[in-house]
């Protein structure tokens, strides 16, 4: 694949300083509009409830998985989040106790977070946790190849884990605070889309920046571009550092701004975040929720 004219067709022409001050101008004119209890509702739905630490035990995942199944009869009229997210080893935890319906089981995998291993394993990793019981698969590209400019490399390794994936959902992690500019991020998010993802993420969550807005705004802008180039209909999560109400609104902003009404579900925007969940209900209910 000649990647230079790939990337030419998805230019993003911005930019960083120009790409924040858009930002901002975006939130000025929006932010308020949307920063409501329905709309609190509808991010509490497109949360996947995360945790990714070396600590996590079964005893952890189970209570996880048995507030979830619990959550509609304490906080009946509220949406279900969209998924839990586990690392490979608990997501047979979550397969014997979720029984909430419609909450998806989501696994990171292709040697989460650094993506510094075999691609081998990357891959044997990725189907192992489809055969466990994962409906969603979250990989991470190799940043350090991709800024070498490998982009061949990047593009088979995303291609040949999304084949393990089967039919689970696919989302690349592209680690966005290490790619730092706009024009690598622009880059990424095409290179993943055009590999097959069906998901691109900002961030694993363990690097000191995250889910940036401007992140957001980059990515969305490519997801936009591809759909009118393509028909194609990629969907997006910021996860990392989106841990109030606020900043989720702030994300949901920039996607109805950019992406419109159609992404605005659980199916096409998600959120990665532990403690994003009891903020919103806390936002929700008008008083301090710690229920997850």
């Amino acid at each position: 694949m000649d990647f230079e004219k790939l990337f030419a067709q998805y230019e993003l022409g911005m930019t960083d300083e120009q790409v924040s001050a858009e930002v901002k101008n975006i939130l000025a004119a929006h932010f308020d509009e949307n920063n409501n209890v329905e709309v609190w509702k509808q991010c509490l739905s497109q949360i996947d409830l995360t945790t990714l630490n070396g600590d996590d035990t079964v005893a952890k995942v189970k209570r996880m998985a048995d507030a979830v199944n619990g959550f509609k009869k304490q906080f009946p009229g509220l949406p279900d989040v969209a998924s839990i997210c586990v690392y490979p080893a608990m997501v047979p935890t979550v397969k014997q106790h979720l029984t909430a319906p419609g909450v998806g089981i989501t696994s990171v995998a292709g040697g989460f977070p650094a993506s510094q291993t075999f691609l081998e394993v990357k891959v044997a990793e990725v189907a192992l946790a489809v055969a466990a019981g994962a409906t969603e698969i979250d990989i991470v590209l190799s940043q350090g190849k991709f800024l070498e400019g490998r982009y061949e490399e990047c593009f088979d390794e995303i291609a040949e884990q999304k084949a393990a994936a089967r039919n689970a959902h696919f989302k690349v992690i592209l680690e966005t605070g290490a790619l730092k500019t706009a024009d690598n991020i622009a880059k990424a998010s095409v290179l993943a889309m055009a590999a097959g993802a069906d998901f691109i993420k900002t961030s694993t969550g363990k690097i000191a920046v995250a889910a940036t807005l401007e992140a957001s705004y980059v990515m969305c802008r490519m997801i936009k571009a591809w759909y009118d180039l393509t028909g194609e209909k990629v969907c997006y999560k910021p996860a990392g550092g989106v841990s109030t109400t606020e900043q989720a609104v702030q994300h949901y902003t920039i996607v109805k701004e950019i992406l419109g009404e159609e992404w605005l579900n659980n199916k096409s925007f998600r959120f990665g975040a532990s403690s994003l969940a009891n903020k919103i209900l806390t936002s929700i209910q008008g008083e301090e929720v710690r229920y997850f």
